[in-house]
């Protein structure tokens, strides 16, 4: 086969969220299912490969030892790389759509990746939280992948987001991270509960909170978290009798002695604690913080804050078993309360 008939089976998207090498593993896996690649077929050089498409020699060399690992390719010293085999073991092709990047995402990519085995194509893209984006990323592949592991939030225009999922053959639809009213069938899901779990957490704080007389949460008008959360914190508000507040603009807020505030982002958890610092309250005592999400760093600010999250690591695995055990049942994760000294 010419080279340059080879080359326009490669396609490099230097935007997607997908590893280059793992683009291009995928590309070649793709070209051998579709009978373009025949078994015996040289390919091309690392550095030939490198130059052809503007990208490092080591990332060429990472991709063909994936495919070596796997069986797909092998090597002659001296004559360089060939297609060893034109069975592919496992056949998954899975394209995963997250609304954002973050340190919490990526723990559940890479849990995922762990557990799904080195013979799965996984694309990863971001849509920003944009339902149009999702939209032409989703409806452009519809066709192309054996699973769609999909992480639904967004900003705007999210109301219809269910007719596009319902599109998907739901033995390939595994959602994550939360359910979307009006997807319809037996499919998997990995999933909050966002309501009943700030519920549970704050009541798992109860005493820590009882020196506080007002809780704030601090839930922008534009934001991707979902509403749900909000309905949570006033249930627990009211049934626990708390004065309560919705922060939607923290620079605004005024901070005074009694009251804990909750945050989301870490932007504005960033904001929080620079803003108590200027103050004279003493955090843990007369002004109280909890951070949504687990991180190393929040063991350590403020000799510790206080955090409810999700496990992540295990929602990243469940997803995988999923897919491997071709199960369509749905699994509520749990969120987990940290208490520190901030509160």
């Amino acid at each position: 086969m010419k080279r340059k008939d080879l080359y326009s089976f490669i396609d490099i998207n230097y935007y997607s969220a997908t590893p280059k090498y793992l683009q291009l593993a995928n590309a070649i896996i793709k070209a051998i299912d579709e009978g373009k690649l025949k078994k015996d077929e040289s390919l091309p050089s690392l550095n030939e490969l490198g130059d052809e498409f503007e990208i490092a020699r080591a990332t060429v060399e990472k991709s063909y030892k994936h495919l070596k690992k796997i069986g797909v390719i092998a090597s002659v010293p001296g004559k360089g790389y060939f297609i060893k085999g034109v069975q592919i073991s496992n056949p998954l092709k899975i394209l995963i759509l997250f609304n954002k990047l973050s340190p919490h995402k990526k723990i559940v990519y890479d849990a995922f990746v762990a557990n799904i085995g080195d013979t799965a194509s996984l694309d990863l893209f971001i849509y920003n939280n944009d339902f149009s984006f999702f939209k032409k990323l989703l409806t452009t592949r519809m066709n192309d992948y054996t699973h769609y592991v999909i992480l639904p939030h967004f900003m705007e225009g999210g109301s219809r987001v269910h007719e596009i999922i319902n599109t998907i053959p739901k033995n390939k639809l595994i959602l994550l991270d939360k359910l979307v009213p009006g997807v319809t069938g037996e499919f998997a899901a990995i999933y909050e509960n966002f309501e009943k779990d700030i519920y549970h957490a704050l009541e798992e704080a109860l005493d820590q909170l009882s020196k506080y007389h007002t809780l704030k949460i601090i839930f922008p008008e534009y934001t991707h978290f979902p509403t749900e959360i909000v309905t949570g914190f006033e249930r627990f508000c009211d049934e626990y009798a708390f004065k309560h507040q919705i922060v939607r603009n923290l620079k605004e807020a005024p901070i005074n002695a009694g009251e804990v505030f909750i945050t989301l982002m870490e932007d504005d958890l960033v904001v929080l604690v620079e803003r108590i610092l200027s103050t004279k309250l003493i955090v843990g005592k007369e002004v109280g913080v909890i951070s949504y999400n687990e991180s190393p760093l929040k063991k350590i600010i403020l000799n510790g804050i206080t955090t409810i999250s999700s496990d992540f690591q295990l929602m990243g695995e469940r997803a995988a078993m999923a897919i491997l055990h071709q199960s369509t049942s749905q699994e509520e994760i749990p969120f987990y309360l940290a208490l520190r000294a901030s509160l």
